[in-house]
């Protein structure tokens, strides 16, 4: 018996030692695992993402940002690569690498600030104009250009429309409001540079109709200018697409931009000017319309003179053409009767 209490004695103390030797060692087991997950999980973290790669679209400059190096320019990633390395913490700028495009229209739908956005320049007589049209353009994929690119405009921010600031790189937002605010300026110089050389009515033709001359002078000179406004819009256009070219790289600093081309689309009155030009319109349709009632008289009562001279030289030629007037179903025709001249069947 005493030999069995003996034996559980031991037991026990044998179970104490073994758990207090298991003890430390569940602790350390729990040390090592949150030390991976606070120091593992980051490293790993960054080393997944010091990897990059660009779609067709894009282009990326990469700078420098881990904890102990610059913030230069690292390398630039073409469009459509593989998966790069492009060192731990590094910062990636993205830019359109396809033809981007830069709208100026009345329609709040589709122009590129928000609400209507028309480009407003007086012409050479005096008359604001409104300005439509479409800015196409690339990004210049040049390293070296686009290194300078990145220096100069991807190391700050943008104020947009809609009163938030963004950087270029910030997706369309960020390019919109680079846009706004550095290229809008230019195109708008540009274009007042180039209509203000033309008179109203050599862009507009309807522009004739309100000016200070008579009226049939106004019409014949709106018919003059329909033929040679259109001519006018192309030299606008080409004027435009040679100085926006030299303008935007003195402006940028640089060619940042290439295969620049403007397409102005419309030329608009402000209202009130084409609200005369409609009741112009509408007066001279009105003229037109009584001329052409006038002449219509004129010719009807020609041809009742010529109709009644022939009569007069020919009475049997009268009495003729009375009786094909008669209604159908007349058997006898009695023109002196005096209690009716036509029997019917």
């Amino acid at each position: 018996m005493a030999e069995k209490k003996t034996s559980a004695a031991r037991e026990r103390a044998g179970a104490s030692r073994l758990s207090a030797v298991r003890a430390p060692g569940r602790r350390t087991a729990i040390i090592v695992a949150v030390l991976l997950v606070v120091v593992g999980w980051p490293v790993l973290s960054a080393l997944l993402g010091g990897y990059e790669r660009t779609s067709g679209g894009e282009i990326a400059v990469v700078r420098n940002g881990g904890f102990f190096d610059n913030n230069r320019i690292r390398q630039v990633i073409d469009p459509g690569s593989g998966r790069v390395w492009i060192g731990l913490y590094s910062q990636v700028h993205k830019y359109p690498a396809q033809q981007r495009f830069y709208t100026i229209t009345s329609d709040a739908r589709k122009g590129e600030e928000s609400g209507v956005d028309v480009v407003t320049v007086p012409s050479s007589d005096g008359v604001n104009m409104g300005i439509e049209g479409t800015l196409y353009f690339t990004l210049n994929q040049d390293h070296k250009a686009l290194r300078r690119f990145d220096d100069k405009y991807g190391t700050r921010k943008f104020r947009s429309a809609d009163g938030g600031t963004y950087n270029v790189y910030d997706g369309d937002k960020g390019w919109s409001a680079f846009l706004d605010q550095i290229v809008r300026p230019v195109i708008d110089n540009d274009l007042r540079s180039q209509i203000n050389s033309f008179r109203c009515a050599e862009l507009v033709s309807s522009c004739a109709l309100v000016q200070n001359s008579s009226a049939p002078k106004n019409v014949q000179t709106a018919g003059q200018q329909a033929q040679s406004n259109n001519g006018n819009i192309a030299k606008v256009q080409n004027a435009i697409n040679t100085s926006l070219a030299t303008d935007l790289e003195q402006t940028l600093g640089g060619e940042f931009v290439t295969n620049i081309h403007f397409n102005l689309v419309r030329v608009t009155l402000p209202s009130k000017v084409q609200d005369a030009v409609d009741r112009a319109q509408a007066a001279f349709a009105q003229i037109s319309e009584a001329q052409a009632k006038v002449a219509s008289a004129k010719a009807e009562a020609a041809a009742n003179k010529a109709r009644q001279d022939g009569y007069n030289k020919c009475p049997t030629c009268a009495r003729i053409e009375e009786l094909k007037a008669l209604p159908q179903g007349i058997t006898v025709y009695a023109p002196g009767n005096p209690n009716g001249s036509l029997l019917r069947d």
